[in-house]
């Protein structure tokens, strides 16, 4: 069963509230995985016709730490890694998905991908996520893990 992470405000990537948000709308599985289907357009573009490498590690960033989010921790990036493969076309569907793969008592690694509408791996990252929960006292992230 997949359930719907909570929009948060300002959000670049998915915030609700901000006119010029990527505005994606992430699930998560019983399983623990993230997924995403979006769209990029103009306002998004790179080379023409295609997608700012920015964009694309932007909804990297935002799955993959919102995958450890989801799982319980309050953390913040401390390093992501990006290899893109394949440029992102714009207005063609695209589908984010992110994993946990490592955990110890201050870190947490995640993986995402964005995958193409033939299901082909265009942009791959792992990211680091420290555990900081000082920094969310009043969080609208607050109880969005299950």
């Amino acid at each position: 069963m997949k359930r719907q992470l909570p929009y948060h405000g300002w959000c670049f990537v998915c915030g609700n509230e901000n006119p010029n948000s990527i505005g994606i709308t992430m699930f998560v599985d019983d399983d623990g995985v993230l997924t995403s289907e979006f769209m990029l357009n103009k306002s998004h573009q790179g080379p023409p016709g295609h997608a700012h490498g920015g964009a694309s590690a932007a909804v990297l960033d935002e799955v993959m730490g919102l995958v450890v989010w989801a799982a319980g921790y309050k953390v913040v990036a401390a390093n992501i890694n990006i290899n893109y493969r394949k440029l992102l076309p714009l207005e063609q569907p695209l589908l984010a998905v992110a994993r946990i793969t490592q955990k110890s008592t201050r870190k947490i690694v995640s993986v995402g991908e964005i995958r193409l509408a033939d299901a082909t791996v265009a942009v791959e990252g792992s990211g680091v996520y420290v555990i900081a929960p000082q920094l969310f006292v009043k969080s609208p992230m607050e109880g969005i893990h299950s």
